[in-house]
């Protein structure tokens, strides 16, 4: 059975995501910093884990031990208030949080399962990113801790993808578009916006087709490739 750790996995798209590795028949670890009825119902290992937190990813580690990971799924991401993240108003303490989650979390999360990564035959290893961490299609500005921590996970998942490439590791960057979900609420009227469980499937079908000759590259949920 292969194996599967998801974070971000008490909601959204993490959850979603979980749910259809379940499905396909992983064996599941799922993540988060918040674990409660909603991630105990999906029934399988569940983790409390502040990815944020170096200590949290480390206590993790000792407790999952040496078995294999097939696959690596660093979901967890949070998106400031919009009026939070703008030129007017970014701070210090903003830009700390976004990329203490979205940025350094899934390196050294990874970091720290790379020993149970390489275990696997066949280990991939994926990012949820953003189209708004896309440099050439910023066209609109603002959303500054958000933005910036996607172009930056971009640029570390593009290095692990090099660094690891030889080790067997496919690295996938994902964008999975506008998601009806508590971190995007006000947007669900917006054309082309889909539940996680739509979106998850796309993704997956992205995720489960890429291998090393398409390694850190940057993907939408449709399939076509996102500009840097």
């Amino acid at each position: 059975m292969p194996t599967a750790i998801v974070t971000g996995a008490n909601s959204g798209i993490g959850f979603a995501f979980t749910q259809l590795l379940i499905r396909k028949g992983y064996s599941v670890t799922a993540v988060d910093v918040n674990v409660g009825d909603k991630i105990n119902s999906l029934g399988c290992a569940t983790a409390q884990v502040d990815v944020s937190n170096p200590a949290s990813i480390a206590a993790f580690k000792e407790t999952y031990g040496f078995g294999s990971i097939d696959l690596l799924l660093n979901i967890a991401g949070v998106m400031p208030p919009h009026d939070d993240d703008a030129l007017s108003a970014i701070s210090h303490d903003t830009l700390a949080k976004v990329f203490g989650v979205n940025t350094f979390g899934p390196l050294l999360f990874t970091q720290a399962l790379l020993p149970n990564l390489l275990l696997s035959k066949s280990p991939k290893l994926g990012v949820m990113s953003s189209r708004m961490g896309s440099i050439a299609d910023n066209s609109s500005g603002g959303s500054y801790s958000y933005r910036a921590s996607k172009a930056a996970v971009n640029s570390v998942f593009k290095s692990l993808a090099v660094d690891l490439k030889d080790k067997g590791v496919a690295v996938v960057i994902m964008h999975p578009g506008i998601v009806r979900t508590n971190m995007t609420a006000g947007m669900e009227g917006i054309e082309g916006a889909a539940g996680p469980e739509e979106v998850v499937e796309k993704l997956y079908e992205v995720l489960d087709s890429k291998g090393l000759e398409d390694t850190g590259r940057f993907w939408h949920r449709d399939g076509y490739e996102l500009e840097w």
